[in-house]
């Protein structure tokens, strides 16, 4: 037969080589052969080329419900026997949404004893979280931990961490630092069906186990590696481009459609449908009671001449129908159920089982590639983080007489009986569809409060939202940011600019009140931008790669992890060039979130907390895009010196790391030069659509994150992506450059002399304005000055070039006098308007000649 991986694997020159895993701190990974497990795939992706696709998990290829379920009860008995009946039975096994719930809660039952959690995408009401973790590489990130006996987390028997596979161990380290911290334990055991980990990989674990002082285990199926060329991305984005019209979804058709049979599966009262929030054993043996009962419900359904039934489970919910599809395998006369073995049954009626996926991956027809064809239809549960498409493989041209939907009650909804939806679809393509919706499990409202390491002793613990990501907050990818935010696009909030400018220097208002209306640039200051940034793009590819370079020379005592946090939104299109430049120069994964901090106001305590709990303080690194006279350096500092004399969580670094630093005003840089980065050129349109954040007693309580507004309808003028494009494409060629300047760096005295600041004072007495905060230095500085406030006068350095083209610009549209000074420290400093009315300078906002 035709290893299913040929297609990409002669293609993208990809290769599996076999072997080469190990144990960590005394586990093992056993050896097997990785083509009967993988096939391969091409992952709808700019990221990341190809896809591992598991033979034997059940979510993308239909298999034999038996075999999946063997897969993990077998490396669930491997776990006993390391372990020893005693420790097992006091072992909690932890699966991964949405792939790894059902392997999970399989290696459960291989352990016998132990109870089961999952990890979830989907928030529920009432349900207060544990824990939870970033998988910044997967389409949907946020894991949340919402265990319904908050004591399941909290034992001191050993954690079972079971994933699909282990391909650089990100994930699992980000669970076991982030619960470490909270349940401290003194083992670990990871288990996946493969263990494909590069040996730089396996010595990380290795040294992860002896930082926190605890054994960590591997148990795989088979182990081995990836092979990739350099150019895969190229060449895989190229092959998706080409196949993608050719490949297209296998649409319904609008006649024929089989009929839709609802079936009551008779679900036994009180029995959660899977370990969202937690399964135990006794919950095992209720459900493995009442499932030849449903099974013979399912089996009566069923038309006399089917032959190929699919059973067809929903995303995170992989278990029930997993199970149900055992016993009817049983019911059917084929395999043994759950007691081992597999095969068509007795009266010629043959079982598989998948399920429905949020992962997008191509489709090809082809002997040689693993997922032959998909079905698109929309989610029907409501997700929390918006509506989008759903897929199922391979189950079109399939040979399938009948298909078995399995649903919970939460995505029992109109979108899953739509014309366009899961069950018209699957209609489409076999005889007959029975749909068995499974009871979503409500937890007690009686259950204990989950505990908090970092709420003070007398008050309830508060839970925080996981961080918005994009498509749904920004258009930046949902792994390039994570913003600790709360959304406010629906409020009004944008005030004229010189409404805003009159309320905040009466001192009638604070600036991150409100918003300045969004400025739109004409054709002629677009063409600038795109000019500024042809010409300046390896000039700032240069400086990322020098900051990010010495921030991970700065952290190579400690995790050598770094975790990005950008003070948006200026900051945040510079952590994700650096995040990108770790990605891409380095092979890390950096995990990268923004926060707000507001000059007088201080940073997001709440989102402190946040960070706290879900990383080590000590690793979080803060980004910002520019220093001008390092006022938010300095309310950084007094923020979190803040922060901890309330309660707060210690460790965090105060320290900024900057694009540019041409106040010197940190130590942490890319470059001390003050010229254009074409990102202070725009507002939201170069920086994820994400407004100034906002923080407003009406709007943010005491336990909200700050606020900030989604600019969707901008979307057309949207120029994030091409921003970070274009300088990531010139990484390989500043490299040599970023090296030599690094070394210079790490070897220099670096220590800020301040003298932005000096300079400042003096430009704010020479002019009368006596107010720092009306003095803006800097191209970053001046240009925000120009697009958001009332501007008097810019002070441009004299003979300045080309950098200055886009502020001369702005100044000329709004009447704004450029004057040359000699010796300016700045290329260019914009001065607001001193004691502003709109009497002063008219209704139109046009600054006054002089003074």
């Amino acid at each position: 037969m035709v290893w299913s991986g040929t297609w990409v694997a002669e293609r993208l020159g990809v290769e599996l080589v076999e072997g080469g895993g190990a144990g960590v701190s005394g586990g093992s990974a056993g050896a097997g052969p990785l083509r009967e497990l993988l096939g391969l795939a091409l992952r709808r992706n700019p990221k990341r080329a190809h896809l591992l696709v598991s033979n034997v998990l059940g979510k993308h290829v239909p298999q034999h419900p038996s075999v999946i379920w063997r897969s993990g009860y077998d490396l669930g008995v491997r776990v006993r026997e390391l372990l020893g009946p005693d420790e097992a039975a006091r072992a909690l096994v932890l699966g991964y949404a949405e792939t790894a719930t059902g392997l999970g809660h399989s290696v459960a039952d291989g352990l016998a004893l132990a109870p089961y959690l999952h990890s979830t995408r989907r928030p529920v009401p009432g349900v207060e979280r544990a824990g939870g973790f970033e998988e910044s590489h997967s389409h949907a990130t946020s894991h949340l931990l919402l265990p319904e006996d908050p004591r399941l987390l909290a034992g001191d028997g050993a954690l079972v961490l079971v994933d699909d596979e282990f391909s650089t161990g990100n994930t699992v380290l980000n669970t076991i630092r982030g619960l470490h911290e909270t349940f401290p334990r003194e083992r670990y055991v990871i288990v996946a069906l493969v263990d494909m980990r590069a040996p730089e990989d396996r010595a990380r674990l290795d040294a992860f186990a002896r930082e926190i002082g605890a054994r960590v285990d591997l148990i795989a199926l088979a182990s081995g590696t990836v092979r990739l060329p350099a150019d895969v991305l190229d060449k895989g984005q190229e092959l998706v481009a080409r196949y993608e019209t050719a490949a297209a979804p296998v649409s319904a058709p609008g006649t024929g459609r089989a009929p839709v049979t609802r079936v009551d599966l008779g679900w036994p009262a009180g029995v959660p449908d899977g370990g969202r929030h937690g399964f135990t054993a006794a919950h095992r043996a209720r459900l493995d009671a009442a499932l030849p009962d449903m099974a013979e419900r399912v089996a009566a359904a069923l038309p006399e001449e089917a032959r190929r039934v699919l059973v067809l489970g929903f995303e995170e919910l992989m278990y029930a129908p997993l199970a149900l599809g055992v016993a009817l395998e049983r019911r059917l006369g084929g395999g043994e159920g759950k007691a081992g073995g597999v095969g068509e049954g007795a009266a010629g009626v043959e079982v598989r089982y998948s399920t429905t996926t949020r992962s997008p991956v191509l489709a090809v027809d082809d002997p040689g590639y693993a997922i032959r064809t998909r079905l698109v239809f929309p989610a029907h549960d409501d997700p929390a983080d918006g509506p989008g498409p759903r897929y199922a493989y391979n189950v079109a041209g399939g040979g399938f007489d009948a298909v078995v939907a399995v649903v919970d009650s939460v995505a029992d909804t109109e979108a899953l009986h739509a014309p366009d939806g899961l069950l018209a679809e699957l209609s489409a393509h076999t005889g007959h569809v029975l749909l068995a919706v499974v009871p979503s499990y409500v937890p007690s409202p009686t259950a204990a409060p989950h505990p908090s390491p970092h709420a003070p002793q007398d008050q309830e613990p508060r839970m925080l939202p996981d961080p918005l990501r994009g498509p749904a907050f920004s258009s930046y990818a949902p792994e390039d940011v994570g913003w600790l935010l709360q959304d406010l696009s629906d409020v009004t909030l944008e005030a004229p600019t010189e409404e805003r400018e009159e309320a905040i220097q009466s001192g009638g208002a604070h600036y991150a009140e409100s918003l300045p209306v969004e400025y739109q640039p004409s054709p002629r200051y677009q063409e600038l931008f795109r000019a500024a940034l042809d010409t300046s793009a390896a000039r700032i590819a240069q400086a990322v790669g020098t900051v990010t370079e010495t921030v991970l020379a700065e952290r190579a005592g400690g995790t050598g992890r770094p975790v990005l946090v950008s003070l948006a939104r200026a900051g945040t299109p510079v952590g994700v060039l650096m995040r990108r430049w770790a990605e891409v120069r380095r092979g890390l994964d950096l995990p990268h979130y923004a926060v707000s901090i507001v000059r007088g106001r201080g940073i997001d305590a709440n989102a402190l907390r946040w960070l706290a709990a879900h990383h080590d303080p000590a690793d979080v690194v803060f980004v910002d895009g520019w220093t001008g006279k390092g006022a938010i350096t300095r309310e950084l500092a007094a923020a979190i010196e803040e922060f901890e004399a309330a309660g707060g969580t210690h460790g965090f670094d105060p320290a900024v790391a900057v694009l540019a630093d041409p106040g010197s005003c940190v130590r942490t840089y890319g470059t001390r030069e003050d010229f254009l980065i074409p990102s202070a050129c725009l507002n939201s349109t170069v920086s994820g659509l994400i407004s100034r954040t906002v923080l407003r007693a009406d709007l943010v309580g005491p336990d909200d994150f700050h606020g900030a507004k989604f600019y969707r309808e901008l979307a057309g003028t949207d120029v994030s992506g091409d921003f970070v494009d274009a300088i990531a494409a010139r990484f390989d060629e500043v490299a040599g450059a970023v090296d030599v300047q690094v070394k210079e760096l790490l070897a220099t005295d670096r220590e800020p002399t301040w003298e932005g600041w000096a300079a400042v004072e003096r430009i704010s007495e020479e002019y009368g304005i006596h107010d720092v905060n009306l003095v803006k230095p800097g191209v970053g500085e001046t240009t925000r000055v120009l697009l958001r406030r009332v501007p008097w006068k810019i002070l441009a350095r004299e003979g300045a070039g080309a950098d200055l083209d886009h502020v001369r610009l702005l100044a000329e549209q709004r009447g704004v006098p450029v004057e040359e000074v000699a010796e300016l420290p700045y290329t260019c400093v914009g001065l607001i308007h001193p004691k502003y009315t709109r009497g002063a300078t008219g209704a139109d906002g046009k600054a006054v000649a002089s003074a």
